[in-house]
């Protein structure tokens, strides 16, 4: 399986970029994190059908995986107790 395009790892780093601040939270400034994750995210589209967090496992059950779908059920909650959700996407502003 070939690896994410520059292209799609901008166009999803944009979209992402927008929910956050749409939110009250922006992304991670280290960029290197950003791209590692975006990447998962990426290949996961490609290999299982959807944006499944990187940081999850995916069961295979549907009605389970669809809460790992970024941004995941859990985001917000560990932004708030965290400062960060678990993969490290998404921080505190």
């Amino acid at each position: 399986m070939e690896e994410p395009s520059k292209k799609e790892i901008e166009e999803l780093k944009k979209e992402s970029e927008e929910y956050a601040s749409s939110q009250g939270f922006k992304l991670n400034p280290d960029d290197k994190i950003v791209k590692g994750v975006i990447k998962g995210l990426l290949m996961n589209k490609k290999l299982k059908g959807e944006l499944y967090c990187p940081c999850r496992r995916v069961t295979g059950n549907k009605e389970e995986d669809i809460k790992i779908i970024c941004p995941c059920i859990y985001h917000l909650s560990e932004i708030k107790e965290n400062g960060r959700c678990h993969c490290g996407i998404f921080v505190k502003a």
